[in-house]
């Protein structure tokens, strides 16, 4: 791809509220959409308990956003990003953004950003608001995909169990997309129909690819690799 068509897509994290280990696999994600020029971590370095985030910032190209804790009990990190994003929104610096947290103060700034037309990954614990997660273009769990991304295996050390939600959704996906006379989709268009459900990624599940989670719910998703090279799923039941 050329340098001149590559996306530009801003990393911003919630030190106090994000684990440093998922910044490798997180980063893995955003360049799906771009390449991420704009890496900033912030938080009070002075604390501690971010000690762990201190140790990789020159690694992995971030950097670290100093906010002090003028207050007590008062957070002056939410309001900084908050700020941050909403220059680089108006410079017309940004393509999308990646907010990695998993606090719900952040629901009314990510909701403003869609607005404007952004993609905005947000990365951080399942038991995140779910108003949050529903703000977010797609909400990936941070743990889950530390998981899946450490595993050897193509299907991920630990995978969800594909409870009745997931089917549904996937079978509501399937019945929205073009079928042929047999009943079976392009699993690509399926997996686009699905994600456009925020809480919807595969990761989630344990899983690297769609095709992998399609292959564990084979009772109810019938799938096979046509002559185009092209794989095509139909539900079951």
């Amino acid at each position: 791809m050329p340098e001149a068509h590559l996306k530009n897509i801003a990393l911003l994290i919630d030190a106090d509220n994000a684990s440093h280990a998922g910044i490798d696999p997180v980063l893995t994600v955003l360049a799906e959409l771009g390449q991420v020029n704009i890496r900033r971590a912030y938080g009070n370095w002075a604390k501690p308990a971010l000690s762990n985030w201190n140790t990789i910032t020159h690694r992995f190209g971030l950097q670290p956003m100093q906010q002090f804790d003028l207050t007590k009990g008062k957070n002056a990190t939410d309001i900084a990003m908050a700020i941050d994003a909403i220059d680089l929104l108006n410079a017309g610096k940004v393509d999308g953004f990646g907010i990695m947290s998993s606090d719900s103060d952040f629901t009314p700034l990510v909701t403003r950003l869609r607005q404007d037309g952004m993609i905005v990954y947000g990365f951080g614990q399942d038991k995140a608001p779910e108003a949050f997660k529903s703000a977010c273009t797609r909400y990936i769990d941070v743990d889950q995909l530390i998981r899946t991304n450490s595993a050897d295996d193509k299907t991920g050390s630990e995978t969800t169990p594909l409870d009745k939600d997931l089917i549904n959704l996937l079978g509501e996906a399937w019945k929205a997309a073009s079928r042929d006379d047999d009943g079976f989709a392009r699993l690509q268009e399926v997996g686009q129909i699905a994600g456009n459900r925020s809480s919807f990624d595969v990761r989630n599940h344990g899983f690297k690819r769609l095709s992998d989670l399609m292959r564990e719910a084979r009772d109810n998703f019938k799938m096979e690799r046509r002559e185009d090279k092209q794989l095509y799923v139909k539900r079951l039941r």
